[in-house]
């Protein structure tokens, strides 16, 4: 990678935090980014190049971007879109062009439009937090999480396999995936449940009294489920619009679900309601851990950690000298909107908040949730 030059257009969390790793793991790669804003300095930009994360801005497409080996796309879904007829004049034949938007469908189609299947592989890193911007940009957030990659029928076995070592670089695990598949997944786990959220915090907004007595008293379970509502409204406006029918089509079932547990609140359906309920939590325990057979409830807490050498040893021999019982430990490898890269399951709820104290005398950064 000594001599590849990666070219960025779109700088925020994602974006600054692939080039931040990839500068750490090689100081000779040559990292540029396009100022979309006319006339005038991105404070982002200037920011990461007096960081040392990047070599140099610039302000056309033919002033740096035709020597790129790589172009990630970074701005929002729409826009990546629309930078592609502009690039197609400019690209070496050799150049790798990949994207991070959370829906791959139609870039696909606008690549395949274009003629530009042999140069485009998408790409979506899952990982992240509501948090935007490059300030809020990590060297490790995309450590050990999952990178979907969706290459093209025209995609050779090479430029796969460069683009799957670069993502390799930031620390992310690559998967390869058809695009309709993920959007269809993604629609499933991340973007209806988007919407759920936007639309169970304006509800309880229109039904809020003069004193804003719902909102002073908002926690919990609430402030959890709501929490990705914090994220980018123009990120997900452009979801909504770009993964249309299958948001549409999983809206249809969660509707659908809507209209069940209401007929059973409604019938006062015993029965009915505690298999709702039973059916959702069987499920949902089943996700931390694969767990089989007998479900309990699960003790749980999240940690930050570095991905280095002896990490988790470290933690575990924290809580093993302190006489606390790990039940199950692993890494989160898809952490879109979630804090933590280190799951702690223990074996009871006096262990879990033991050891949440223990590891803050450590001065871990502890999660629970």
């Amino acid at each position: 990678m000594e001599d590849t030059c990666i070219g960025f257009i779109g700088f925020g969390l994602i974006g600054g935090s692939i080039a931040r790793a990839l500068k750490s793991k090689n100081q000779a790669a040559k990292l540029i980014a396009y100022n979309y804003h006319i006339g005038k300095p991105n404070a982002s930009l200037e920011l990461a190049k007096s960081d040392g994360v990047l070599d140099r801005i610039v302000t056309s497409f033919d002033n740096g971007f035709e020597n790129c080996d790589i172009i990630f796309l970074c701005a929002p879904v729409l826009d990546n879109i629309k930078y592609l007829s502009q690039l197609k004049a400019i690209l070496k034949p050799s150049c790798i062009l990949t994207d991070v938007g959370s829906v791959k469908g139609n870039i696909h189609k606008a690549v395949s439009n274009l003629g530009l299947e042999d140069h485009f592989i998408g790409g979506h890193p899952m990982a992240g937090t509501e948090k935007t911007g490059y300030e809020h940009s990590m060297t490790t957030l995309l450590e050990n999480a999952y990178y979907v990659l969706t290459p093209t029928k025209l995609t050779t076995e090479a430029a796969l396999s460069k683009l799957i070592s670069i993502v390799s670089l930031t620390g992310a695990i690559p998967v390869i995936l058809d695009p309709d598949y993920h959007d269809d997944i993604v629609s499933a786990i991340s973007h209806v449940p988007h919407i759920i959220s936007a639309s169970l915090v304006n509800m309880v907004k229109d039904h809020d009294d003069k004193n804003e007595t719902m909102r002073l008293l908002a926690a919990g379970g609430f402030k959890d489920i709501t929490r990705i509502s914090s994220s980018s409204p123009i990120m997900w406006q452009n979801i909504c619009l770009t993964n249309k029918d299958s948001i549409l089509r999983f809206l249809h079932y969660y509707i659908e679900k809507l209209t069940y547990i209401q007929t059973y609140i409604e019938d006062q359906d015993h029965d009915k309601l505690l298999g709702f309920f039973e059916e959702a939590k069987s499920y949902r325990d089943q996700i931390p851990t694969k767990s089989v057979g007998l479900i309990q409830k699960v003790h749980e807490l999240y940690l930050d950690l570095m991905d280095e050498e002896g990490a988790i040893a470290t933690v575990a021999t924290i809580l093993a000298t302190n006489h606390i019982s790990i039940k199950n430990i692993g890494i989160i490898h898809n952490r879109e909107f979630e804090d933590g890269v280190l799951r702690l399951e223990l074996y009871t709820e006096e262990g879990a908040i033991k050891a949440a104290k223990c590891l803050r005398n450590y001065n871990y950064t502890i999660y629970e949730r």
